[in-house]
């Protein structure tokens, strides 16, 4: 079930607030914890069982890492690197053991079986990532050990944020979970900002998509240099559109229950250096690496060589959370090259050249690297990087091309200028300058919803991207 669907729009979620709404306070937790595991059995009943052990088991030594952290700091350790290594193992089984099996089962005298049909849990990479931010943060003090198992499994299970984040840290909404008070501000706001990601799914993000496969697809068969840079621009903007929009999504979900999600995208879009880059996209996951695997390794505090090694440790990791496939590790390596230099000597350079320099070297290194990121087929990746510059390609474009992209030009013009600040602050301005026109976000809010609706019920299922990491 994903929430760019008719069954959660108009039968999941209703009930699911109707319920919410309807139990006492002491209930809701509960309520939350038991929706959540059946938005996760929807697909795959039987790894409900392998999210209950892993909340299970991250709860219990929880508490021993809280009994024993001031007495007995070296058994809390233990107890701390246990529960890592517990959940880490459950990812590293289900995400990369075929992975793992395949490529070592190449070298000599190695043979290594292959598990068919070995699915990977939707959501595993996130509840995971929240876990391990709950044992580390318990075990240094930022926080007491959750005692109430409802609580703790409300915590990690909490369907919006559940199959593609953000990754919310336990101390973000520790108080939260027993002292937040729902208002109809809050509900109401939560509303909005949920049709709005879904809008930038279904009508934005969807159609990037059918344009992004067309431009592929032609291109293996007769490559081209429009076919080739139209396929960068359209994954780079579908992939922010479609992710940014669950996150939309999962924010404005979150506000309807009382909790207050960090935000995970700001504009990354005009950012002037991949290091800004990284500051604005997936903030929750660059959060997550830099305060439980860059500073643990000694983060800025080390002499310039460690640095730079952390930084390669950091996002070699992270290109292999998104998968398990040469492609993320070479785009983890690939931004890991781009970010070392520029904190040798680039950064300077752009801070002294003008803007549209950095706007344009950030565009296309992005667009390049999303280019890994979006092909499993290295060769093919390859082949479409060169065609970018004339290389291998059967012409500059072909007739039906050119037409394809003058028919999505107003898309591609109005998907640019929405990963921009500039719509969010017209519309903030309008509101000031007319105040009464703020009855009249209801009114957008609900023919935004319908025009969605219409797209989804003439639509074939569309899953977020996300969900597979």
């Amino acid at each position: 079930m994903v929430f760019s669907s008719l069954i959660f729009l108009f039968a999941y979620l209703p009930a699911v607030l109707l319920i919410y709404f309807i139990v006492p306070r002491k209930g809701k937790n509960l309520a939350l914890f038991l929706v959540s595991l059946f938005f996760y059995a929807w697909g795959e009943p039987i790894y409900v069982l392998l999210m209950l052990v892993s909340t299970t088991l991250a709860y219990l030594f929880g508490l021993l890492i809280g009994t024993y952290r001031e007495e007995k700091p070296r058994r809390a350790k233990i107890f701390t690197a246990l529960s890592v290594c517990v959940s880490l193992s459950f990812l590293l089984f289900f995400k990369y053991y075929n992975f793992f099996a395949q490529n070592l089962s190449r070298l000599p005298t190695i043979n290594l079986p292959t598990i068919a049909g070995l699915a990977l849990p939707i959501g595993i990479s996130f509840y995971t990532f929240q876990i391990i931010s709950y044992t580390v943060d318990v075990y240094r003090g930022d926080c007491a050990a959750q005692r109430n198992y409802i609580n703790f499994g409300a915590y990690v299970t909490l369907f919006p944020q559940l199959i593609a984040g953000p990754i919310v840290r336990y101390t973000e909404i520790d108080e939260q979970l027993t002292s937040r008070r729902e208002n109809v501000d809050d509900f109401a706001a939560g509303i909005l900002r949920f049709v709005v990601g879904l809008a930038k799914k279904v009508l934005i993000g969807d159609a990037l998509a059918a344009g992004f496969v067309y431009f592929q697809d032609s291109g293996a068969v007769q490559p081209t240099v429009v076919g080739a840079w139209l396929t960068v621009i359209l994954y780079s903007l579908h992939l922010y559109y479609d992710f940014s929009g669950y996150s939309d999504m999962a924010i404005g979900l979150g506000r309807m229950f009382g909790f207050h999600f960090p935000e995970n995208f700001n504009y990354p879009y005009i950012s002037k250096s991949i290091t800004e880059f990284w500051r604005r996209w997936h903030i929750s996951l660059s959060s997550w690496f830099r305060e439980y695997v860059y500073i643990p390794l000694g983060g800025n505090r080390v002499g310039t060589f460690k640095r730079y090694r952390n930084l390669a440790v950091v996002w070699l990791l992270t290109g292999f959370w998104h998968g398990a496939d040469w492609n993320f590790v070479l785009w983890g390596v690939y931004f890991a090259v781009i970010l070392i230099l520029e904190r040798a000597f680039l950064l300077k350079f752009l801070e002294n050249s003008p803007r549209v320099i950095g706007h344009l070297y950030s565009l296309f290194l992005i667009g390049v690297g999303f280019l890994i990121f979006s092909h499993s087929d290295l060769g093919a990746a390859l082949a479409t990087f060169l065609a970018l510059f004339g290389v291998g390609i059967d012409s500059f474009a072909t007739s039906v091309a050119l037409y394809t992209l003058i028919r999505m030009v107003p898309l591609i013009l109005v998907s640019s200028i929405g990963a921009t600040p500039i719509p969010k602050r017209i519309w903030e301005r309008i509101q000031i300058r007319h105040p009464r026109l703020q009855s009249a976000t209801v009114i957008l809010c609900l023919a935004l919803f319908a025009v969605c609706v219409a797209y989804l019920v003439d639509s074939t299922f569309s899953p977020f991207e996300y969900t597979q990491f």
